[in-house]
């Protein structure tokens, strides 16, 4: 794979489960120190932008602008060069960080989306259809949290229900049928866990996913944006390439989730990230994943197109390896690729 890992392109060491090593005086066991939180990281940068913003009308404070400027480089540097896993996990729940229909508003130079599973209802957590980028068709699909509260509320905060996943089916079957590749996008805290959810088979829409995910005949690249949480998010990413953002993270369930159920204490959050190994670094190490999808300095949030052309960057390569590939090799060598995961020695 050639996807550019970010932290080797600006040569700043990201060291996964960051922060200093202390042994803990009553167990004995090397601890990581207590990670800080987002918003007290971020809080020494947004001071040093309201400073430099300030001095912006002023022409004859240039100089002292530029030495901010620096100085602000250089912090965020240090800062977001050693992130802890739980840090990653905060950035990738960020709410200015982009959505799926910020980066199809961005990269498609096309969109038209397609509405309903028709056998239920139009699910919105789930948005898809016929994509151009760079004049290229594609099938997109996206999972959708919503920007405001009204956004959010219609969009179930991102939390697919059993017809939001036969949608997404509904259009990977479309998608074969008219030879288009796929492309997913994945942010998810998981899938909606209601009582109405449960009645109408969201377990076996999920499994249901899965099964016909892995037979299809046409390129499929899945993309985690932001957050890649349980069977929400793996019914989007049985795919022949998957990536992840830079900051975004994958896992079989949420650290708040891990740390009650092992500790009882959500609490524990940070101790249960670093333990689940859900960051793009670690994930890539452990063949989870193909490819790191790098971010502005900072996060995504940051600068929505910059990380948006880096997407797009990375999805058509992706499209460019599986390009001239069969069915029957597609199939197979994503069979081989999830058969490998999990494996020992």
């Amino acid at each position: 794979m050639h996807y550019e890992d970010a932290r080797t392109a600006r040569k700043v060491p990201t060291l996964a489960g960051g922060g200093s090593r202390r042994l803990d005086s009553e167990s004995g066991e090397n601890m990581s120190a207590q990670p800080q939180n987002l918003a007290e990281l971020e809080k020494p940068i947004l001071e040093l932008e309201a400073q430099i913003q300030a001095l912006e009308m002023d022409p004859a404070q240039a100089k002292e602008r530029e030495k901010l400027q620096k100085k602000l480089d250089k912090l965020r540097e240090e800062l977001f060069g050693n992130l802890s896993d739980w840090q990653r996990c905060q950035l990738a729940r960020h709410p200015k960080r982009p959505y799926a229909l910020d980066y199809i508003n961005r990269i498609c130079d096309r969109f038209e989306e397609i509405h309903g599973d028709r056998r239920f209802a139009d699910d919105a957590a789930i948005v898809g259809g016929f994509a151009w980028i760079d004049g290229n068709p594609i099938m997109l699909i996206g999972q959708e949290k919503g920007r405001d509260t009204k956004a959010k509320v219609l969009r179930n905060f991102g939390m697919s229900k059993p017809e939001g996943y036969r949608k997404a089916l509904r259009l990977m079957h479309m998608a074969q049928k008219f030879k288009r590749p796929i492309l997913c996008l994945i942010d998810t805290m998981g899938a909606y866990p209601g009582v109405e959810a449960e009645e109408r088979g969201q377990a076996e829409a999920i499994a249901r996913n899965l099964i016909e995910m892995a037979k299809l005949e046409v390129p499929v690249v899945a993309v985690v944006i932001g957050e890649g949480g349980s069977g929400g998010a793996l019914a989007l990413g049985v795919a022949d390439r998957v990536l992840m953002m830079e900051n975004a993270v994958y896992s079989v369930i949420t650290p708040e989730g891990c740390a009650s159920i092992l500790w009882k204490d959500a609490a524990q959050a940070p101790k249960a990230a670093e333990a689940l190994k859900l960051t793009a670094p670690r994930l890539k190490e452990l063949g989870i994943i193909d490819g790191i999808v790098p971010e502005p300095l900072g996060g995504a949030h940051t600068d929505w197109d910059a990380a948006a052309v880096a997407l797009k960057e990375a999805v058509a390569e992706a499209f460019g390896e599986l390009n001239g590939l069969g069915a029957e090799e597609l199939v197979e060598q994503r069979y081989q690729k999830f058969a490998r995961m999990g494996s020992v020695g």
